[in-house]
């Protein structure tokens, strides 16, 4: 079956994000200095985990997490300085420039001129909307879902509405987790294009022996590892 549908996560697949994150967190942590570094991580994570299924994923959820992180650490009692602090941090944020990661333009621009290209992310949908349209790759995809969740019967869902089903489309993303395991499991091709750093709730193994399973570098060779795939089973 030839392949017809390209899937592309968005956040640090298309441009960066996790860092943006974790120089928010690194500001986090000095306000909260005088508690132990390692405590205050711990707890951030546990109340961001606690949370995904009430906020989802996004920074509004992240700065909520921080808020209530640092009403417990301060027994309910954070002074306002650093709620202050937090909800700024969370503002800036989401005002944060979109810079696109190199290659995206011309691997998008390749794969566009033979595939139909449908944009998955998770998120909160007017932040993801904001990133996408300050792109300017929009018009490069035919559709574009922002889902609470990626599991296989939402890639089920999203190649069946925008294309012709999961086994004849392949999803590229940073994330184990997310972008790979449950595309496979679909039926779908899933390549692996790693971020320089990856947020702790999408880190998975490796299916490393799956047939329609590939790992790349960077997104610039994604266009011929699809070709090279799609002319093997014309």
């Amino acid at each position: 079956m030839p392949i017809t549908t390209v899937g592309l996560d968005a956040d640090d697949t298309l441009w960066h994000n996790e860092t943006i994150f974790r120089l928010t967190q690194a500001r986090f942590l000095d306000l909260l200095g005088e508690h132990e570094t390692a405590a205050v991580e711990a707890r951030l994570a546990e109340v961001e985990r606690r949370n995904l299924r009430l906020y989802g994923y996004g920074i509004k959820g992240f700065t909520l997490s921080m808020i209530e992180t640092a009403m417990e650490l301060c027994d309910g009692e954070a002074p306002p300085r650093i709620i202050r602090e937090i909800l700024a941090a969370g503002r800036e944020m989401i005002a944060h420039p979109v810079e696109t990661l190199p290659g995206v333009d011309d691997a998008l621009a390749q794969l566009s001129e033979r595939y139909r290209l449908v944009l998955i992310t998770k998120g909160d949908l007017l932040d993801q909307e904001r990133k996408l349209a300050a792109s300017g790759l929009g018009d490069l995809f035919a559709a574009v879902e922002i889902v609470s969740e990626k599991d296989r019967g939402t890639y089920d869902r999203v190649f069946a509405r925008h294309g012709t089903g999961p086994h004849e489309a392949v999803m590229a993303g940073n994330s184990m987790k997310s972008d790979v395991l449950p595309a496979l499991e679909a039926g779908a091709y899933a390549v692996h294009i790693p971020y320089v750093v990856t947020w702790a709730h999408e880190l998975a193994e490796a299916p490393a022996a799956h047939d329609r399973y590939g790992a790349l570098e960077t997104i610039e060779a994604l266009p011929v590892w699809i070709m090279e795939r799609d002319e093997s089973v014309a």
